[in-house]
């Protein structure tokens, strides 16, 4: 891999001593008594970087890779901290009687503080170089990688910034708050009221659930320093790669400036470009060297400032060659291209939290170990999930060669609260613009399984908003939009995008948008000594490393299946650690033992990267069928069963009499599979509910090892008749009348992936389910469902007139039985 030569010479710069390590600011003098010092706490998982943490090494290396100075001074360490009150004056000159390793947060056992405070005080001491030159042609700014939530900075009692939002940085010019040569004061307050707002939050809670839910990080969690910078000088480089060429924009304070960008491959210059500051140029890359995942290859950058033909700034940075979009494959589906090829992302979900630093990792190396491990097991992607890193895990991302599904935090579950939604989508704005310059993001996720969204329309228009701000980018508007609290398909973005545990999900495609299974996965297993609460659980738990391992194989071989018949463009298992209460990584939470074999996970990675290529699979073309709409099987059910294992009584029908099941226990079995699963087939009859609320009712359905292979039936979850299989529906629109009967017909298309619901003789609704199925295993059943193992969704109502058909029914023929009134 490349080495960045300007970027690596500044890194080293920094560590010979112009990042001197940070202390907390001295007690006033006269003070009685020494003044406390910090003393880490004891996690209750260590990772084997907690260790070497302290005060003068907490995260030295320089924060902004994309925008690196030569000179600079880490303020990370120990600083003084106390809690703080509503409406509290500002604690300037006077000692706090705390101590806090900055910038791990507060709850964190690194920070030293280990507890939740609402509001907070943090104070320290700088002093700035005489060869700095700060107020004779230089100014200082201050730097703030992070804070959650509400920030309010003082140097030397002076306010010099406020800042509203915990993942994104902020700065501030400080030249006319200092006062003199020796020690500045330093005072940071931060309120953060967690799940008590409507904030944008990700994953964090005041008190963790055990369940998806976890510890929150409050006050500073990233990275703090000052450096010197010319009173006209660069604030922001913004760089849009292409296959052969960088466009550049450079912001700058001051006006009437040029600026010079010259590219490097080592010490070659492969481009230079030259421009008026504010303005977008464009660096032709000779012979250009394009960045994959397989070979993440890095260009050197450095920007210089002029004004009047003098330098006044220069900055490094770096960049790759790349571009994201859509194809059609050779299969006729619309698929994800990297550099204009199709590749299949095989991504990781990465929920980033530590169980010493909590949101902040212990080390950098750390922070690049999980990175690593993504490789080494053979992914080529990440999804970032709702949460922000601090720039060095872009730039690992970068360096190591994975493409970043990057999600933006999400508030509550529950829709976002009128007050609070400008914030949301001001948040998502500010997290695009300070990362629409990292090689490694292709796709922008705003909403995660409806978490805090509140209208369908709402969520399109900003799924636009996004695409308008980026649109070198994907936009995947709702990841998980099957899924608990969303709203619908807004039919926006770039992505239509599946979960299901254990899935894989298999959304199909469609003309203008890709479609990928967002989540999946999720087998855990319990590792002593190594769980953050004792214990915990997973989607499905494991007994031991080898089940663990062959059921991941096994559900990526149908992630494969999925890829290629169905035309996913991305699969996201869960996840990669451990993270308290949740077992299912494929490291346990403090990162000391592997739960899988790894050489086996990493062979099926990559025969789906190599395999999903987009030329699709030869979908088996179903036998003809029996003819007729008498089918295979016909049970009118007048005053017989008709070879039916006997339950309930028979009563007036649709037709003659029906058979009515009391809805517990009550069901008919046919005594074998009558259906072959594993091809096309339809299910039809009448049926009369008792009742239509939130519970499950299965009309027909046939056994499988875990679940019914098919459910004809009424869905609770929606108060519709639906066409299943598990966690797959094809609904009606409707709910239907108690005491009304109505005709239903299910009918499975392999060829066409589809599932589809017809009732009284017309179409009411379909859905892609393209995953061939096994061969039937369980009997045919009317009256009841499988799931978990488990006998379930009694009928309770009246069924007649039952159809098993070996092949799916046309329109005309659902049209025709259902006149019949058979």
């Amino acid at each position: 891999m490349k080495r960045h030569a300007l970027l690596a010479a500044l890194l080293i710069t920094a560590s010979l001593g112009l990042a001197a390590p940070a202390g907390a600011a001295p007690a006033p003098a006269g003070a009685a008594s020494a003044p406390p010092t910090w003393h880490p706490g004891i996690p209750p998982l260590a990772t084997p970087w907690t260790s070497q943490v302290g005060p003068a090494n907490a995260l030295p290396e320089y924060p902004r890779p994309q925008l690196t100075r030569d000179k600079w001074q880490n303020l990370n360490g120990v600083w003084e901290f106390a809690k703080a009150e509503v409406n509290q004056a500002v604690p300037t000159g006077q000692s706090l009687g705390e101590r806090v390793l900055v910038p791990y947060p507060i709850e964190s056992a690194l920070s030293g503080i280990q507890r939740h405070e609402d509001r907070m005080w943090y104070r320290r001491t700088f002093t700035v170089p005489a060869n700095w030159k700060v107020g004779s042609g230089n100014r200082l700014r201050l730097n703030f990688g992070a804070v959650d939530y509400d920030a309010k900075v003082y140097v030397n009692g002076t306010q010099v910034a406020t800042h509203r939002g915990g993942y994104d940085g902020f700065d501030a010019d400080v030249t006319d708050a200092l006062t003199g040569t020796g020690p500045q004061e330093l005072i940071v307050w931060a309120e953060d009221l967690t799940d008590a707002t409507g904030q944008p939050i990700g994953k964090q809670r005041r008190t963790s659930d055990r369940g998806i839910f976890y510890q929150g990080s409050s006050g500073i969690w990233r990275t703090v320093w000052i450096e010197p910078v010319p009173s006209a000088s660069i604030t922001e480089l913004v760089s849009t790669p292409s296959l052969s060429a960088l466009r550049l924009k450079v912001n700058a304070t001051g006006s009437g400036l040029t600026v010079k960008a010259v590219a490097r491959e080592g010490s070659r210059v492969v481009g230079t470009a030259t421009g008026a500051a504010g303005t977008e140029l464009t660096l032709p890359i000779t012979k250009p060297k394009l960045w994959t995942p397989d070979n993440p290859f890095l260009y050197d950058l450095t920007v210089t400032l002029q004004s009047a033909g003098k330098t006044v700034d220069t900055v490094g940075s770096y960049f790759g060659l790349r571009t994201v979009g859509t194809a059609k494959g050779a299969d006729g589906k619309l698929r994800i291209t990297v550099n204009g090829k199709i590749v299949f992302n095989m991504a990781n979900l990465d929920q980033g939290f530590w169980p010493d630093g909590l949101h902040t990792a212990p080390t950098d190396a750390a922070l690049k170990w999980d990175l690593q491990q993504d490789k080494a097991m053979g992914f080529n992607a990440v999804r970032k999930h709702i949460k922000v890193e601090p720039d060095r895990w872009y730039y690992w991302a970068d360096k190591l060669g994975l493409l970043i599904w990057q999600d933006m935090p999400a508030a509550n579950t529950g829709p976002i609260p009128p007050e609070w939604r400008d914030q949301f989508e001001a948040e998502l704005h500010e997290m695009v613009r300070e990362h629409a310059s990292w090689t490694s993001i292709i796709a922008w996720v705003p909403f995660n399984e409806g978490w805090g969204e509140w209208d369908r329309a709402a969520t399109g228009r900003i799924a636009d908003a996004v695409k308008a701000q980026d649109p070198s980018r994907l936009v995947n508007a709702h990841s998980g939009v099957n899924c608990c609290n969303s709203k619908g398909d807004s039919g926006r973005g770039d992505v239509i995008d599946f979960h299901q545990y254990l899935g894989p999900a298999s959304p199909a495609p469609s003309a203008t948008r890709v479609s990928i299974d967002g989540e999946h996965g999720g087998y855990g297993l319990k590792t002593s000594n190594h769980m953050w609460f004792g214990d915990g659980q997973a989607y499905e738990m494991t007994p031991d490393s080898a089940t663990l391992t062959a059921k991941y194989v096994a559900n990526q071989q149908d992630v494969l299946t999925s890829a290629q018949y169905c035309g996913i463009s991305a699969a996201i298992y869960t996840q990669l650690s451990d993270v308290e209460g949740e077992l299912n990584g494929f490291f346990t939470y403090d990162r000391q033992v592997t739960k899988m074999d790894l050489r086996q996970v990493r062979a099926i990675n990559q025969k789906i990267i190599k395999s999903a290529d987009g030329s699709g699979a030869a979908v088996p073309q179903p036998p003809a069928g029996t003819p007729g709409l008498t089918g295979i099987a016909f049970w009118p059910l007048d005053s017989s069963y008709g070879g039916l294992t006997p339950a309930g009584s028979f009563v007036d029908g649709h037709n003659g009499q029906g058979v009515a099941l009391n809805g517990s226990s009550e069901f008919l079995d046919a005594g074998s599979p009558l259906l072959n699963t594993a091809s096309d087939y339809s299910a039809a009859a009448w049926v009369k509910l008792d009742k239509a609320d939130g519970g499950f009712q299965t009309v027909v359905s046939q056994d499988g090892p875990q679940n019914s292979d098919f459910f004809l039936q009424y869905s609770g979850a929606d108060q519709r008749f639906a066409m299943s299989f598990a966690g797959v529906r094809a609904l009606a629109p409707v709910k239907p009348t108690v005491g009304q009967w109505y005709h239903l017909v299910g009918v499975r298309d392999t060829v066409k992936g589809e599932l589809r619901l017809y009732v009284d003789g017309t179409l009411a609704g379909s859905v892609s389910a393209c995953l061939p199925q096994a061969a039937p295993t369980g009997n045919t059943v009317i009256g009841r469902g499988k799931y978990g193992g488990n006998p379930v969704d009694y009928l309770d109502g009246t069924v007649d007139q039952v159809h098993l058909y070996d092949r799916a029914l046309s329109p005309a023929e659902i049209a025709d039985l259902y006149a019949s009134g058979n």
